[in-house]
C-alpha cells in the first residue's frame, strides 16, 4: 500500500546562518506547522530593496528543518516529498545531502529521498527558501503551501497518475475516460489489475470497470477504463455535483498494491464567437476577478480553511470566476471552487524570458518552463472548476520574434497535455508599446505617456493600429484572446477578426458599468476580470485615492511606507466587501436592494484624487462624528428608475438613477447633497413609480462598545482548519461606528493559538502578529489556529470599548487525513 500523509507539523524554522556565524551565536528555532510564511514574521523596512512591490518587507532566506523516523521495511520502497509550493529558490536537504531543487516559488514538485535515506535511523529534512527583488508583489517566504510524505511500493500509481474526462454527456448518460499509469520500479515485468470504481456525489456506487496491465521494468504503462453513468448528475455553478473515483491496484492473488482516490465533476466547457463560453450547453458571462495568492493577514499561507473562504466570499459577492494572478492556484484553492461552483482562469507566470524585476523566474524560465507548466497542468486538469490556462500576463516580449516562438510553444504544449480547455493570454497592448519605445529604442511610436494614465487613454492605445499589429500573432495562437485594459477593441475586434474569442483578463473594477454593456453586446466576448477582487499585500497603494494636500502622496502607482495593501480589491484583506463590491452588483443585475454609500463628510469639498483602479472614498454609514448640518454627499447604487432619500421621516428628494454628474460619471447611482444630522437614512428604490426594495442606515445610539462574532460556532481540530473571529465596535442596536478607534488586546485560552490580527488598514504599521491591534473604521479580525480538541475562548479588550469573549469549539476530525491509500 502507498502511504500518502500529511508533512506539515513538526517543523522549526530559522534565519538562515553561513557556517561561522551559525557556530557562534545559532538563530533560535521556531517551532511551526505548515502552511507557514515566514516573510509575516520580519520587520518591514522604508528602505527595504523590495520597496513598494512587497509591502516594504525585506528580502530573507530561511531554513526549515525537520526529524522523521524511518522504519526497516521502508527500504524496499520509494520515498519522497512533494511540495506544493515553496517560495523561493528551493533546496531540499535530506541528512545534509541534496535531494531536491525547484527555482519557481508557486508550481509543484518533488523531492526523491532515497539515495540518502537511512533505515531504521532518524533522518533529518532541511528546506531552504529565499526571496529577493524577485516579484512585483508581496509573496512571502517559505513553505507556504502543503507538504506531503508519499511512500510507495515499487508497483504504484504515480502522483497526478489519474486523468478523467467526460467527452460525452447528455441527460441519460455521461462517458467517463479514466487513465491510469501505472509505475513499475521493479527489476521484473509485473501484472497488476487495475480496477476503477465510481462513487456519486449521495455516496452510492454508480459504475465499476477492471482490466489487466502489464509494466516492464523501470517502466510506465497506461490503461485506460471507460464508464457510463446514467443520469448523470451535473457539476454546474449552482449544482456543483462532485463524483469519486475509487482506483485499486491488484497483483494477481489479490493483494492491493496501491490505492488512489480523485474527486471530479462531470460537465462540459465549449467557447465560439457565436454563443461565446458555455458551461453545460449555456451560455454563460464570466463574472471575473484577479485574485493574488496571499490571504491577508495570513500573508502567504495557503491553509485550507483560508482557501476555502476565500472562495465562498467572493462566490457571494456575485463573481463566477477567478483568475490566479499571475502564477498557478493553490490545490486547496481548486480544491474549494470545485465544492462551490466557482469557475477559475488558472495562470502560468507573470515573466516568459524579459524580467520585470531584478532576479525574477525570467532567469530561470528557458529551463524551468516545460516542467512548471506539466505542474501546473497536472495539478488542476481534474478538478471541474478550471475552465482555462493563462500561459503569461503582460508578457514584454509581445510584438517580437521571439515572443512568437514562445507563445506557440506554450499553447501547444498544454494542448498537449489537456486538450480539454481553451488556451489565453493576458496582452496588455500599451505595455507592448511601451516595451518597445523603452527597451527597443524604437523612436517611430511618438505618444505622450502622461496622457495613457488616464483609463480611457490606456484602452484607445490599446486599440491602436500599432497594437493591432503587435498582437495580432500572439492573440492567434490561443483560443481565447485575453485582453488587460482595452476595452476598446472589442468593438474593434468584432470587426477587424469576427471570429476572436474575447476574455477581458484585467479590467479597471470601477468601469464595470461600460464594459458590462460590452460584454452582453459581443457573444464573442466571453467575460470580464476585474484587478482585483481580492485585496492583496505589495503593490502598495494600486488602489489608493486621496485629497489633494494629504501627507505622503503617493509616487507613481505606488505609495509610500508605511502602505502595506494594495487596496484595489472590491474585497479588503480581511474579507469584507468595500462599497464598490456592492455597485458591481448591482451592474451585473444581481442586488435588488438599494445600497447607501456616503461620502466621507470630513472630505466634502476637497479634491479627491483616485487611481484608475480606486473608488471613491465612501462607506455604507451614517455613524459621523460631524457637526450637525455638515454637507455631505450620499449616492445611493440601484438598479432602478429613481431612488427618493428620506431622513428622519422628511424626503430629501427624487433622483433618476443614471449616470452620475462630474469626473466620477457612473452609471448606476442616484446622487443627493445633503445635511447632516443624527437619525435614520432610508433610500427608497422605485422602477414604473413603484417601490421595488428599500435598505437604511442610523446613526450610533449611545457609547459603542466592542463586539465578538465567530464566523464558525465549530471547527475541526486540525491545522487546516481556522476560526475568524470579527472584533467590532457597536452601539446596542447594532450601528457600526465606522469612525471608532480602540486599542484591543486578544487573548486566546485553550487549544489554539493566534494565527493573525488585522484590521485592514491599507497603511497599517502593526504586524499581524501582534495580539494588540487599533481598529480602522471599527473592525478588527482575529484569526485561530486550533491545536487539539477542546473549547477556544478568545477574549478582547479595549481600555474604553469594554470586553468581550466567544468561545468555539473544535472537535476531532471525522476521517484521519493521515490514513493509507489516500491521495
Amino acid at each position: 500500500m502507498v502511504i500518502r500523509q500529511s508533512f506539515n507539523e513538526g517543523w522549526k524554522v530559522a534565519p538562515k546562518q553561513y557556517l561561522f556565524a551559525a557556530i557562534v551565536a545559532p538563530a533560535p528555532q521556531a517551532d511551526m506547522v505548515l502552511p507557514h510564511d515566514a516573510m509575516g514574521d520580519l520587520p518591514r523596512d522604508p528602505c527595504s530593496p523590495n520597496g513598494s512591490h512587497s509591502g516594504y518587507y525585506p528580502s530573507a532566506h530561511v531554513v526549515y528543518e525537520k526529524s522523521i523516523d524511518v522504519p526497516l521495511e521502508w527500504a524496499q520502497r520509494a520515498v519522497l516529498l512533494e511540495f506544493e509550493g515553496v517560495y523561493r529558490d528551493a533546496m531540499v536537504y535530506l541528512n545534509g545531502n541534496l535531494v531536491g531543487q525547484h527555482p519557481s516559488g508557486y508550481s509543484r514538485f518533488t523531492a526523491t529521498l532515497d539515495p540518502y535515506l537511512k533505515h531504521g535511523e532518524v533522518n533529518r529534512i532541511r528546506v531552504e527558501a529565499r526571496a529577493h527583488q524577485d516579484s512585483r508583489w508581496y509573496t512571502g517566504v517559505g513553505i507556504y503551501r502543503n507538504v506531503w510524505l508519499v511512500v510507495s511500493e515499487p508497483v504504484h500509481i504515480p502522483l497526478d497518475g489519474v486523468v478523467i474526462t467526460t467527452p460525452e454527456i447528455d441527460e441519460s448518460v455521461a462517458t467517463l475516460a479514466v487513465a491510469v499509469t501505472v509505475r513499475n520500479d521493479t527489476r521484473g515485468t509485473r501484472v497488476v489489475r487495475a480496477r476503477t470504481r465510481v462513487v456519486a456525489p449521495d455516496g452510492s456506487a454508480v459504475a465499476e470497470r477492471t482490466a489487466p496491465v502489464t509494466v516492464l521494468p523501470g517502466d510506465s504503462a497506461v490503461v485506460r477504463l471507460r464508464h457510463w453513468i446514467r443520469e448523470p448528475r451535473i457539476w454546474d455553478i449552482e449544482s456543483p455535483s462532485l463524483y469519486r473515483l475509487e482506483t485499486t491496484l491488484t497483483d494477481p492473488d489479490g493483494t492491493v498494491v496501491d490505492t488512489d482516490e480523485t474527486s471530479f465533476g462531470i460537465r462540459t466547457i465549449q467557447v465560439d464567437p457565436i454563443r461565446g463560453f458555455r458551461l453545460n450547453g449555456r451560455t454563460v458571462k464570466l463574472r471575473g476577478g484577479c485574485v493574488h495568492h496571499d490571504n491577508g493577514p495570513l500573508g502567504a499561507a495557503a491553509i485550507d480553511r483560508a482557501e476555502q473562504r476565500r472562495a465562498e466570499l467572493l462566490k457571494a459577492a456575485g463573481f463566477n470566476a477567478v483568475r490566479s494572478a499571475h502564477n498557478g492556484i493553490s490545490r486547496a484553492f481548486l480544491d474549494a471552487c470545485d465544492r462551490i461552483g466557482l469557475l477559475v482562469m488558472d495562470e502560468l507566470t507573470d515573466v516568459w524570458t524579459t524580467g520585470k524585476s531584478s532576479y525574477d523566474t525570467s532567469l530561470t524560465f528557458q529551463d524551468w518552463w516545460e516542467r512548471d507548466l506539466e505542474a501546473l497542468v497536472a495539478s488542476g486538469r481534474n478538478h471541474p472548476s478550471l475552465i482555462m490556462y493563462s500561459i503569461g500576463n503582460e508578457i514584454l516580449e509581445i510584438g517580437r520574434p521571439s515572443a512568437a516562438v514562445w507563445g506557440r510553444r506554450l499553447a501547444e504544449k498544454v494542448r498537449a497535455l489537456d486538450p480539454t480547455r481553451p488556451v489565453t493570454n493576458a496582452v496588455n497592448g500599451l505595455v507592448s508599446v511601451i516595451d518597445a519605445v523603452v527597451t527597443a529604442h524604437d523612436d517611430s511610436v511618438p505618444f505622450d505617456f502622461n496622457a495613457v494614465l488616464s483609463a480611457d487613454s490606456t484602452s484607445a492605445v490599446g486599440s491602436s493600429e500599432r497594437v493591432t499589429r503587435l498582437t495580432e500573432e500572439a492573440h492567434a495562437q490561443v483560443d481565447v484572446a485575453g485582453i488587460n485594459y482595452a476595452e476598446a477593441r472589442y468593438d474593434l475586434d468584432a470587426e477587424l477578426f469576427p471570429d476572436r474569442i474575447i476574455v477581458g483578463t484585467e479590467t479597471f473594477p470601477g468601469r464595470l458599468d461600460r464594459l458590462w454593456t460590452l460584454v452582453e453586446k459581443h457573444p464573442q466576448v466571453i467575460g470580464d476580470f476585474a484587478w482585483t477582487a481580492w485585496d492583496h499585500l505589495g503593490e502598495v497603494g494600486t488602489g489608493r485615492a486621496y485629497y489633494e494636500g494629504d501627507p505622503l502622496p503617493p509616487t507613481g502607482m505606488a505609495s509610500p511606507y508605511p502602505w502595506l495593501t494594495s487596496q484595489a480589491g472590491t474585497i479588503d484583506i480581511n474579507g469584507v466587501r468595500r462599497p464598490i463590491s456592492y455597485w458591481r452588483e448591482v451592474v451585473w443585475g444581481l442586488r435588488t436592494e438599494p445600497y447607501i454609500a456616503v461620502h466621507r463628510p470630513q472630505g466634502h469639498g476637497r479634491t479627491l484624487v483616485r487611481s484608475r483602479w480606486a473608488w471613491d472614498d465612501v462607506l455604507s454609514s451614517w455613524a459621523w462624528d460631524v457637526p450637525l448640518g455638515s454637507p455631505v454627499i450620499i449616492d445611493v447604487y440601484a438598479d432602478a428608475d429613481e431612488v427618493e432619500l428620506v431622513l428622519n421621516g422628511e424626503s430629501l428628494g427624487i433622483t433618476p438613477v443614471g449616470v452620475t454628474a462630474g469626473d466620477s460619471s457612473r452609471a448606476f447611482i442616484a446622487r443627493f447633497e445633503a445635511r447632516y444630522a443624527p437619525g435614520e437614512l432610508v433610500a427608497v428604490a422605485r422602477r414604473g413609480g413603484e417601490e421595488i426594495a428599500r435598505s437604511s442606515l442610523h446613526s450610533l445610539r449611545g457609547v459603542p462598545s466592542l463586539r465578538a462574532r465567530a464566523e464558525k460556532e465549530r471547527i475541526t481540530a486540525t491545522s487546516s482548519d481556522l476560526a475568524y473571529v470579527h472584533l467590532e465596535l457597536r452601539d446596542v442596536a447594532g450601528t457600526l461606528s465606522v469612525e471608532g478607534s480602540e486599542r484591543v488586546q486578544v487573548a486566546v485560552d485553550g487549544p489554539g493559538v493566534l494565527a493573525g490580527l488585522s484590521s485592514a488598514k491599507p497603511d497599517d504599521e502593526e504586524g499581524f502578529g501582534s495580539d494588540v491591534h487599533q481598529t480602522f473604521e471599527g473592525r478588527l479580525l482575529a484569526i485561530i489556529r486550533p491545536t487539539g480538541v477542546g473549547k477556544i475562548r478568545v477574549r478582547a479588550v479595549s481600555e474604553a470599548a469594554g470586553s468581550v469573549e466567544v468561545t468555539v469549539d473544535a472537535e476531532a476530525p471525522h476521517v484521519d487525513g493521515s490514513s493509507e491509500g489516500m491521495r
